[in-house]
């Protein structure tokens, strides 16, 4: 026989009635001094958050990560050596929906990961795609902008989209990408992730490299057409949500297997294009895949609230033997990503259980907005009074590089393979088959034909054709013929 728990306010005190207000007399007003109805409706009054600005819509669950092969030899990180394993939390997103847009609009998904080491937070930022739309993130939030809803009607706009990537020809892979088979995942657990960036690793010598990390699904590829999208947009707008959710809960749970390329840190300086920006990939050919370990989702959540909406992955948080690059992208979103989330959640949000790292922490911050950690004097150094030091014998900052130069506002140094169009070129005549360019091409003029118009219309034509002539001429084609 279950027993039943006593109702109580959040203060623990129990609650007389959960039916009825306090009145004067039955039919009387209401009364100021019924504390527990005011805390119900201003709890309630409060209880949504803000949106993230990209990302919003979108799930994830704990699992955890096991080393199966040694990279010992690239990096001295705890977590990655062999035979480790860590607890993690993921998040998968699209990136441009509001939190109630369907699941199955054409976007690229987010793929976050926070790995809770023993040196703290390690948390990699990335998508289901190697690259990325733009190189600098001085155009990140015009680009966001561009995909969310215009300033007058609050609509999405074709046109304006069109207009942004075809007056931005370094968007030219990444869109190539989003136009064809995978710019709908069948489900979050049939799809890859990408670090998209390039990161660094330091071995325990000090030897550098660069890496980029590629989760690889176990579960296979798997996509829809734009036809079975637009039917699950309308019968179950929560259908990845729902279906990651529900294959854990049935004991299936989704796994992926981590394969790193790695740079030595001297290539870098010759390579025939440059490593470091967002829109390139580089060839397994010249950079073959390293197996490294396995990532599993065994366990759901049970505050979706407090666990999936208020989790802030960011990638400054990287541990020793880990760092970042001069990736533009990456550098700006160090920064970006930690202000979100102190506008969203507060100066605190790492004290959130599923953002507070599982190793402790010694500091000297204090203060602020919805603390709970107890601070300690003394809240200063340096002092002499036994508070923690920093150790840089044993943590040394090494995961850097060297740079010098003027100051500047230019793309990067142009090398001879840096063009806009050739990946994307390679992406389509080398990647995908007949029946992958047809539905290419049936994507983009369905796309275009809702909305794009004059002078934006001949720039698309353009587009497709610097980056393949016969594609360019096909989507110019058929969508004239459809006018």
């Amino acid at each position: 026989m279950s027993i039943t728990r006593a109702h109580t306010t959040e203060s623990g005190i129990p609650v007389s009635s959960d039916e009825h207000s306090l009145t004067v007399g039955a039919d009387g007003p209401i009364l100021l001094q019924d504390h527990y109805l005011i805390e119900q409706m201003a709890a309630f009054n409060r209880e949504m958050i803000a949106d993230r600005q990209p990302h919003a819509k979108g799930s994830g669950a704990f699992g955890r990560f096991e080393v199966t092969h040694d990279v010992s030899e690239y990096t001295s990180a705890k977590f990655l050596q062999p035979g480790a394993q860590t607890e993690v939390i993921a998040r998968f997103s699209t990136v441009a929906g509001e939190a109630g847009s369907p699941d199955t609009w054409r976007d690229p998904r987010g793929f976050a990961l926070r790995f809770y080491t023993d040196e703290g937070n390690f948390d990699m930022v990335g998508n289901n795609t190697p690259i990325f739309f733009v190189r600098d993130p001085i155009k990140f939030q015009h680009f966001i902008h561009s995909q969310k809803r215009r300033v007058d009607s609050g609509l999405r706009d074709n046109d304006m989209q069109w207009d942004f990537w075809t007056l931005s020809p370094e968007t030219a892979h990444q869109v190539t990408w989003l136009m064809g088979d995978r710019g709908i995942p069948a489900s979050w657990r049939h799809m890859d992730g990408f670090s998209s960036h390039t990161y660094m690793w330091v071995n325990r010598t000090g030897e550098r490299f660069w890496v980029k990390y590629h989760f690889k699904t176990d579960q296979g590829i798997k996509c829809l057409t734009q036809d079975q999208a637009n039917q699950l947009a309308g019968a179950d707008a929560d259908y990845h949500r729902r279906d990651l959710y529900m294959a854990i809960q049935r004991g299936e749970h989704p796994s992926w297997t981590l394969k790193m390329q790695i740079m030595p840190y001297e290539d870098a300086k010759t390579y025939h294009l440059n490593p470091f920006d967002l829109t390139k990939v580089w060839p397994q050919s010249e950079y073959p895949l390293i197996d490294v370990g396995k990532l599993t989702l065994d366990r759901n959540p049970t505050d979706f609230h407090s666990q999936i909406e208020q989790v802030a992955f960011e990638p400054n948080n990287f541990v020793p033997g880990t760092g970042l690059s001069p990736d533009k992208m990456l550098l700006g979103r160090s920064f970006a990503y930690a202000d979100a989330h102190r506008a969203r959640l507060g100066i605190n949000y790492k004290q959130i259980p599923v953002n507070a790292p599982k190793c402790p922490v010694h500091g000297y911050i204090k203060g602020g907005a919805m603390r709970i950690r107890n601070a300690q004097d003394p809240a200063y150094v340096p002092n002499s009074k036994g508070g923690p030091v920093a150790r840089p014998q044993e943590f040394p900052e090494n995961a850097v590089w060297a740079a010098d130069g003027d100051f500047v506002r230019t793309a990067y140094t142009l090398r001879s393979d840096d063009d806009d169009f050739s990946q994307a070129n390679i992406l389509i005549n080398r990647v995908m088959d007949d029946s992958a360019r047809d539905r290419l091409v049936s994507n983009i003029v369905g796309h275009i034909l809702q909305g794009v118009e004059e002078p934006v219309l001949s720039r698309v034509f353009e587009y497709w054709s610097n980056i393949d002539e016969n594609i360019g001429n096909r989507i110019k084609n058929e969508v004239t013929s459809k006018r």
